[in-house]
């Protein structure tokens, strides 16, 4: 099915608000994406290009940053989100759970959600059996944390025609791979209803220091612009500010300083908390 054959065009003028319980305007949702890059593969993305220009593999300088996202740079944002009070849904290659099980093992141990981000980092496009791999990568998550993960986002936010369907049989309840409302969004399948929760590719640390390469700074500048026209919009209707870290970006020590303000400058308003995309869905199901 064609996106529009699965959720029908609504302006969000017009449409009847939602609501947060009593006291809570503004709901942030950190999103923080752990990865398994395998070597004898082009990296997902690259932060230096190789001399003359021809990507070599096994191409061990892209691979090496993103090591230390796991070894060091995942430990320095954990800290940080213990520090603001937020627990993120954390999104992962299933196969984390079998190369880099003590960081699974910690996301567990802080009480955070596991999100399913398929099995390794590669395209759905690219998958010989994708519906295969959809189930392989739940029933891996589920093994190992003893529970099965309710949402999932595609690798680089990708789909084809037949993901919803795959995603709504292997038992997904809520995707994030949408940027294209601000209140969830439920979608038809061929096996039930599937809900797209607010996601954002703007407050994305990829896209601002990957892709554009903004200074450091930008995450807290670009942030707290964005939560100003959300926070004020929220007195009128529920509002819900996605923010994406991956460790190898956000955990680097020129960065984390200004990624822990903006966390700690939203939170601090009035009716703003920081909810994982699971108490977000059991939400809007209620509400």
């Amino acid at each position: 099915m064609h996106p529009r054959e699965r959720l029908a065009f609504s302006p969000i003028e017009g449409r009847p608000p939602l609501r947060f319980p009593d006291g809570i305007r503004l709901v942030v949702w950190p999103v923080f994406s752990l990865e398994d890059w395998d070597l004898s593969r082009p990296m997902a993305r690259t932060v230096i290009t190789p001399p003359q220009g021809a990507p070599q593999l096994p191409d061990l300088p892209n691979w090496s940053w993103h090591e230390y996202g796991m070894r060091v740079a995942f430990w320095r944002l954990r800290k940080m989100f213990e520090r603001v009070g937020a627990k993120p849904t954390v999104a992962i290659n299933a196969k984390v759970c079998e190369t880099y099980a003590p960081v699974v093992q910690a996301c567990l141990d802080s009480g955070w959600e596991l999100n399913a981000h398929s099995y390794e980092q590669i395209p759905m496009h690219k998958l010989e059996d994708q519906r295969g791999t959809i189930f392989k990568t739940m029933e891996v998550i589920e093994r190992f944390s003893g529970k099965r993960p309710r949402g999932w986002f595609g690798p680089g936010l990708t789909q084809t025609f037949d993901t919803l369907d795959h995603l709504a049989e292997a038992g997904v309840e809520y995707i994030g791979d949408y940027v294209l409302d601000d209140d969830p969004v439920t979608l038809k399948t061929k096996h039930g209803e599937i809900v797209a929760l607010p996601y954002t590719f703007e407050v994305h640390d990829i896209v601002m220091m990957n892709l554009q390469h903004h200074d450091s700074e930008e995450f807290h500048t670009r942030a707290m612009d964005h939560f100003r026209c959300l926070y004020a919009e929220s007195a009128e209707r529920a509002k819900i500010m996605a923010v994406s870290c991956h460790p190898y970006l956000s955990g680097v020590p020129h960065r984390i300083g200004h990624v822990e303000r903006a966390f700690s400058d939203i939170l601090a308003h009035e009716g703003v908390v920081a909810w994982t995309g699971e108490q977000i869905l059991d939400w809007y199901r209620k509400a």
